[in-house]
């Protein structure tokens, strides 16, 4: 199929439906529907057996079925942290060492994990969520601001550091376009990439100087009344799966703290093994997937030898959480099928070919920002538009005789920008299972800040290309 406008029609349907009928998993399926009914010339009961195919394709993709399986076995593991009393006991360890007495440390904590955990976003996501949330519900803190701060640590972290699965995917894309040492390139992009470093310093002052804006003003307040969430919302995590219990053994922090630090040393373990001792060309998703294996391991023989469950209980406990985390994956399943379609429809090729010969050079960086940004908001995937817009961006700025970094860090920021603001984004699904608030929710509060960060972003780019 020949790119076209019509190529933006089933992102623009997923996003579409999702912010007005709350109906995620309707809203994604009613787009890969659609796009598959597109390709084959409008028929769509054609169009509905292709996008079962589909479907079924994303979990023959190896890196994706691995995804999927790490989402439900980190729903076993945060079961198993949560009956085991093990977020209790660390909270309370915070508490009794007075490292936390209120709402406003307990978000500096989330922002300060979420910037120290630079391996991979959906880790640090997690780890951020694991630890934070019991101490927003207690402090009455909204769970949307904590989606909110780990999403906005966690991506824009990642994609300033060089030696992680981000970088490895970017250097990548960089040494096959023979534009020179691509770490230098990458490395120099880095003061550049307006969009990170105003989302985490926006986050910074958002805890800072208490700056509440909209629907992110109505959830605190709501908060602050008892109510975690709103009545009509849908929580990412399964309610039940959440909180201490009063069967469960006595409350320890090292069983939440031993597998959590066991999980973040086999992720960088895993990234070394699978890239053959290069950690930069190791293989996320395997790398996230073993992870999360091992850290449930870990919490297995920690609770076994304790003698605090049985073989059995474990079994129950994490088939459990394993199910509480089911609407998640299958949000995921969705939204890569969407990413795969939007592939063959070319929607990438089509919003990137919006940059014209005919920009003047101050224009240049502004609009590769934009367009880097309203295809990741499209396809919901800010790796998907990496693999599209760098290899456009960065010969460009060579045909030009400009230097490469700057549109690196165009194309970067405009992909971390539209993975906040979209709703398909699978980041910010992860963000929203995190912080266990309702998704769209998340997506209405953290908006405001995502485009206040892109503006102070847009303007930097337009005063760096006067400068070039």
């Amino acid at each position: 199929m020949e790119p076209g406008i019509t190529s933006l029609l089933p992102p623009l349907l997923a996003i579409a439906l999702a912010v007005t009928t709350r109906q995620i998993y309707l809203s994604l399926a009613a787009g890969v529907w659609l796009g598959y009914t597109l390709l084959l010339a409008g028929d769509p009961l054609l169009g509905l057996r292709e996008a079962i195919e589909g479907l079924v394709a994303v979990l023959s993709n190896p890196g994706d079925a691995r995804i999927a399986m790490f989402t439900l076995v980190i729903g076993a593991l945060i079961a198993l942290m949560e009956r085991s009393n093990g977020v209790k006991g660390f909270v309370d360890w915070l508490e009794h060492k007075r490292l936390v007495a209120g709402a406003r440390s307990a978000q500096w904590l989330a922002w300060l994990i979420g910037v120290g955990i630079f391996i991979e976003s959906n880790m640090t996501l997690l780890v951020s969520g694991a630890v934070a949330r019991p101490l927003f519900d207690r402090f009455r803190v909204a769970r949307e601001k904590l989606a909110y701060l780990i999403d906005s640590t966690s991506a824009p972290i990642c994609i300033l550091i060089p030696l992680n699965a981000w970088g490895a995917f970017n250097l990548s894309l960089l040494s096959d376009l023979g534009q020179g040492n691509a770490l230098e390139i990458f490395i120099a992009s880095i003061p550049y990439n307006f969009y990170a470093i105003a989302a985490v310093l926006l986050a910074a002052a958002t805890i800072g100087f208490g700056l509440n804006v909209g629907p992110m003003a109505a959830a605190e307040k709501r908060t602050r009344e008892g109510l975690p969430l709103w009545p009509e919302s849908t929580p990412m995590v399964d309610q039940d799966l959440l909180g201490a219990t009063a069967e469960g053994p006595p409350a320890k922090a090292r069983n939440m703290v031993v597998p959590v630090f066991a999980m973040v040393l086999m992720m960088a373990a895993g990234l070394y093994i699978t890239g053959d001792g290069d950690l930069v060309a190791g293989s996320g998703s395997t790398s996230i997937l073993w992870a999360a294996l091992f850290a449930l391991a870990i919490a297995w023989i920690l609770l076994l030898a304790q003698k605090a469950f049985t073989m059995d209980e474990l079994t129950k406990v994490s088939l459990k959480g394993a199910g509480g985390l089911l609407p998640v994956a299958i949000i995921l399943i969705f939204a890569l099928a969407l990413g795969d379609l939007t592939d063959k429809l070319g929607t990438g090729i089509y919003v990137a070919s919006a940059i014209g010969d005919s920009l003047p050079p101050a224009l240049l960086l502004p609009v590769v920002f934009l367009l880097a940004g309203i295809m990741a908001f499209s396809v919901g995937s800010s790796w998907g538009t990496f693999a599209v817009m760098i290899p456009i961006a960065v010969p460009m700025a060579g045909a030009l005789g400009l230097p490469p970094a700057p549109f690196l860090a165009a194309v970067l920021s405009g992909g971390i920008f539209g993975d906040h603001a979209s709703p398909i984004s699978d980041t910010t699904v992860v963000a929203s299972m995190a912080a266990a608030t309702d998704h769209i929710d998340h997506v209405r509060t953290q908006l405001p800040y995502a485009l206040a960060s892109a503006a102070i972003a847009l303007l930097a780019f337009f005063v760096t290309g006067l400068l070039l």
